[in-house]
């Protein structure tokens, strides 16, 4: 199985960016942590991060040719972009999305997700297990 792993903007400052809200693991802790579940199910993953929306439709679009399914956090283009949303809905791999805070519960404008819509699934709120848990509910969507 591989996977594409995706981070949006700003989550390459995990770790010191308002921790508070989206906790004290840095994006490489997330990384080496989806790398050893990965590991576990012979699952190869594909990780990257890019503050720049076409960068991350690029990897969307790449993953069509040898991926079997995508795990994204879009940050916050999750609320802006409905270019990353057809990106996600043309390739047609089942698609999770996750967030480190549980966006239904803050700000009104950041309860809405473009992307939700096009995903099998979102699972919010859980800080860095959030990750964790939707990795393993693509794995076991993949395998049904």
């Amino acid at each position: 199985m591989r996977i594409l792993i995706l981070h949006g903007p700003n989550l390459n400052l995990l770790g010191t960016r308002q921790p508070e809200i989206y906790g004290r693991w840095t994006l490489a802790e997330i990384n080496d942590m989806l790398i050893e579940q990965a590991h576990k199910t012979n699952t190869e993953l594909r990780i990257m991060q890019s503050n720049h929306e076409g960068a991350l439709l690029d990897a969307i679009h790449d993953a069509r040719l040898w991926g079997q399914g995508i795990l994204i956090n879009p940050g916050a283009l999750t609320h802006t972009s409905y270019a990353l949303r057809d990106a996600i809905a043309a390739v047609g791999l089942p698609t999770v999305e996750v967030h480190l805070s549980n966006i239904h519960a803050r700000e009104e404008f950041r309860r809405q997700s473009l992307i939700a819509p096009v995903c099998v699934g979102q699972i919010s709120g859980f800080g860095w297990r959030s990750y964790r848990l939707g990795l393993a509910a693509l794995l076991d969507h993949l395998l049904e």
